[in-house]
């Protein structure tokens, strides 16, 4: 064989691999764009509903209020635990699946975490609140990390609301 054929049969196998990585670069893209799409209006109601729920908990907290505090913990928890069923039952991008589903996990973490400070908030442990309210601001920062490929809007959350 000539060295032109055996040249030429490997671009066409590099050429080929090139169109297929291509390809499924698009369509994990494109997965993953309709994903985004499914879940974002989603986070919006629940990033709206936390700010209405969190609204002036630092103040209340630093104020003494803690029962206050700890109501809306509790609501900021419920909230968040029926935005992540929906979350859960949106089809996760194959790609992407083991991502998202270690973010889902955290999402969970969070929401034992708001439950977790509503109680210590409840019971006038306000240094145990303040303590987990760290480890709910971690928590946070991973999951948010854990998806920055999707560029989410409203599912990545700020933590300074409740911290």
């Amino acid at each position: 064989m000539s060295k032109r054929l055996v040249r030429s049969k490997w671009v066409g196998v590099f050429a080929a691999l090139f169109l297929l990585t291509g390809t499924s670069l698009a369509f994990a893209e494109e997965t993953r764009d309709t994903y985004k799409a499914q879940v974002e209006p989603i986070c919006q109601r629940n990033a709206e509903a936390d700010s209405r729920i969190l609204k002036g908990v630092k103040a209340n907290v630093k104020a003494g209020k803690l029962k206050l505090a700890a109501t809306q913990f509790s609501k900021a928890a419920t909230a968040l635990k029926k935005a992540l069923n929906q979350l859960q039952a949106v089809p996760k991008p194959p790609a992407d699946s083991a991502k998202l589903t270690k973010w889902l996990g955290y999402i969970k973490t969070e929401v034992e975490l708001f439950e977790q400070v509503s109680k210590k908030l409840k019971a006038g442990q306000k240094s145990s609140a303040q303590r987990l309210s760290i480890r709910l601001t971690s928590t946070v920062n991973k999951a948010n990390n854990e998806v920055l490929a999707f560029e989410f809007k409203y599912c990545r959350v700020n933590p300074s609301k409740f911290t």
